[in-house]
């Protein structure tokens, strides 16, 4: 039984999200030549502040872009 982790930034709207899990799913079906049934797909969703890149969180990157400060 195939089981995938995404882990996301949150924010997406529930469509997007079902869309995604629809898509991974049957991908992941075809690939492993799984029926659809035996597919779990998890989405974990995260505040900005709690992901970082490069040392800093994605909430103050985002921040600095809206205000100029990154390219």
């Amino acid at each position: 039984m195939p089981f995938i982790q995404i882990n996301i930034i949150e924010g997406r709207t529930p469509e997007k999200k079902e869309r995604l899990i629809r898509e991974v799913t049957d991908k992941v079906a075809d690939i492993l030549e799984s029926p659809v049934q035996n597919v779990r797909v998890m989405i974990n969703e995260m505040p900005p502040e709690h992901w970082g890149i490069a040392g800093e969180s994605v909430k103050r990157r985002n921040e600095q872009e809206a205000k100029g400060v990154r390219s």
